[in-house]
């Protein structure tokens, strides 16, 4: 249905007025870490207080406000510490809010004007307070640019999103740019793929601009699946427009006029606002036909995919699109050439799309001051694991990973909830198809090139950080695992290939393997890794072969010694009598079939290992569960 579209600087200019008529903004942090633990209780409960307390609330902005300005915003990043509130203009960030300190934030904050120090941030080494992201070293530590107003624009209102001088670029491209300009702008700022393969994006651009057919496709690829990651569900969630908008940048460079937003069921907040996202851009005449006065039509469809992994592979996702099982197909041909029904098609994932709107503000050679030569801009990571700050962060390509362990994350912690000095273990970068990074790597400047020179890749940005307490073959087949249960089983290699690597990395750690084991799943995972169809059989075999590369020590212990040094596996712990909850009752002595046990009557007692046949006898005979390692 044809719509004028709005004037943008008109909208812009309107809302402008209308936010300097509120004394106050609250902002609640209304993303899915934040929302799980309580954050829509935190946002009722402000309007409810507010109202109580006699003053004017504000929840939908008007042309005539006047009182406190109640919002929601996407992911502010530091889940570690939420539900998270902003207030501004004070620039006050409290964490871990819940409804209850609600009246006491009314009365003290927003009336009296003071800080709450409880509810603010503190760094535990030294027991300072932060009155907000500017005095915080995860916020200050990071370059926020793709998630800069990811945690602060609410992300259900378009007309903030144009405030901030939203769809100014999408209105450059169709009215001012000819494709092959747009595509060049791109090529020349050095943006690379964010999903994972880092192929230069100006470039499959200009590859499908070139096509000759009348029908093409945009797809954003949403469906983001690796284990710890959520840096795409985050952009949707807290600013869905940014990437309808890099869409329609791609939609004009190419040509097309149709597009798909491919993304993952499980995201239901991501879905439901992607949703409202397109719908209130086509009310506004941003989408839909004669967009911006040109005549060109653009139109976006949403659609759920059912949570294969595979799904990510751009092959299977343009299977499962057309109504197909997403099974990835042999290419070339390439979907710049033949893709969605057989047209030219271009595919990016969320940051990649959500990054072109400001390349395209800034202009090609501002953006590559950011990041390295070959790795221009910045990345996103969810981090994750064995660190003080998890979260989701941004860091400019070139960063260390010790900058974002230990500044950014805090630093290691160990098992028990205490700061480590020493314990970095290692971390997973790339989710399960990527590589462990050791001590050795803290320094290395994290870029596509760098890491593909050592066996690990970018991936889609989960960083899994793991202590020393942490059993590296274990972490091998909890990836594993994964990919053998989301392998679509088209190809011989990976479906087979998967399933024996599974077999037998759970003979390493189960104490049936010996040392032709080593070397058989190492021939196995080269050989999955050079045959199989796909992207996601290619890389499955790639936290084994890292693992095996880096702590080949660990798998021998487990091996030769059947001994795991983190006792993690169960049935290679060394069987022990825990001193004190040993009574010496000898109720365990006298159950041992072998006689491995000994001690007297009221005295600690103990296994003897090299006798012990861990039958389990003692374990079920102790009342005092005080018998581990059987």
């Amino acid at each position: 249905m044809y719509r004028e579209t709005i004037d943008l600087k008109e909208t812009a200019e309107q809302y402008k007025e209308s936010i300097k008529s509120v004394s106050r903004r609250i902002i609640v942090c209304a993303g899915t870490g934040c929302m799980a633990n309580g954050a829509e209780r935190v946002y009722k409960a402000f309007i409810s207080q507010i109202s109580l307390s006699g003053l004017d609330v504000v929840v939908e902005l008007k042309e005539e406000n006047h009182g406190i300005f109640v919002s929601q915003s996407g992911c502010q990043g530091f889940c570690q510490m939420g539900p998270l509130v902003s207030i501004e203009p004070e620039n006050l960030l409290y964490v871990k809010v819940k409804p209850e300190d609600v009246k006491e934030i009314v009365k003290e904050t927003i009336i009296e004007g003071k800080a709450i120090e409880r509810l603010l941030y503190t760094i535990a080494s030294t027991g300072e307070h932060c009155k907000g992201p500017d005095e915080i070293p995860f916020y200050t530590r990071q370059s926020r640019f793709v998630l800069k107003r990811c945690g602060y624009v609410d992300p259900e209102n378009i007309k903030e999103y144009i405030s901030l001088g939203g769809y100014s670029a999408a209105e450059k491209a169709y009215k001012l740019m000819e494709p092959k300009e747009i595509c060049d702008e791109i090529l020349k700022s050095g943006l690379r793929g964010r999903g994972g393969g880092g192929f230069p994006t100006g470039r499959k651009w200009d590859l499908t601009r070139i096509q000759q057919e009348k029908k093409k496709y945009v797809i954003c690829n949403a469906d983001e699946g690796d284990p710890g990651a959520f840096m795409d569900r985050s952009v949707m969630e807290g600013n869905p427009h940014s990437v309808l908008e890099g869409m329609m940048i791609a939609s004009r460079a190419i040509g097309a006029d149709e597009a798909y937003v491919y993304v993952r069921a499980e995201y239901p907040l991501a879905v439901k606002r992607i949703r409202k996202a397109v719908h209130d851009a086509e009310q506004a005449g941003i989408l839909g036909d004669n967009i911006f006065g040109t005549g060109k039509s653009f139109h976006v469809n949403v659609m759920e995919g059912a949570g294969a992994f595979v799904c990510g592979e751009e092959t299977a996702m343009i299977a499962s699109i057309e109504g197909k099982r997403g099974m990835p197909s042999p290419k070339p041909p390439y979907p710049a050439v033949n893709g969605l029904w057989g047209k030219p098609t271009v595919i990016n994932n969320v940051e990649t799309l959500a990054t072109v709107p400001l390349i395209m503000t800034m202009g090609a050679d501002e953006y590559r001051k950011r990041g390295t030569e070959k790795s221009s801009g910045t990345k996103t990571f969810a981090l994750t694991g064995h660190v003080v700050n998890t979260g989701l962060i941004e860091v400019p390509f070139g960063t260390t990973l010790r900058e974002i362990v230990y500044n950014i994350g805090g630093g290691v912690l160990n098992n028990d909830g205490t700061l480590s000095e020493d314990g970095f273990k290692s971390v997973q970068i790339g989710g399960p198809s990527g590589g462990c990074l050791t001590e050795e790597h803290l320094d290395m400047p994290l870029d596509f090139d760098s890491l593909r020179g050592i066996g690990a890749m970018v991936g889609s940005g989960g960083l899994v950080v793991m202590n020393k307490e942490t059993c590296m073959v274990k972490i091998a087949r909890y990836f594993m695992q994964f990919t053998q249960n989301e392998s679509c089983g088209k190809c011989v290699l990976c479906r087979e290939g998967t399933k024996q690597m599974l077999a037998l990395l759970d003979d390493i750690i189960e104490g049936r393997a010996t040392v032709e084991t080593i070397d058989l799943l190492e021939k196995l995972a080269k050989a999955v890794a050079q045959g199989s169809l796909c992207g996601l059989g290619k890389t499955a075999p790639n936290p084994i072969l890292s693992t095996l590369k880096h702590f080949r020590k660990e798998y021998n212990e487990h091996v030769i010694n059947k001994f795991c040094a983190t006792k993690n596996c169960k049935s290679l712990r060394a069987p022990e009598i825990d001193p004190v909850l040993c009574k010496g009752c000898t109720v365990c002595k006298k159950k041992c079939p072998v006689g491995a046990i000994s001690g007297e009557r009221k005295m600690v007692h103990k296994i003897d290992v090299s006798i012990c046949i861990r039958c389990g006898a003692c374990v079920e005979a102790c009342k005092l569960n005080a018998i581990t390692g059987v």
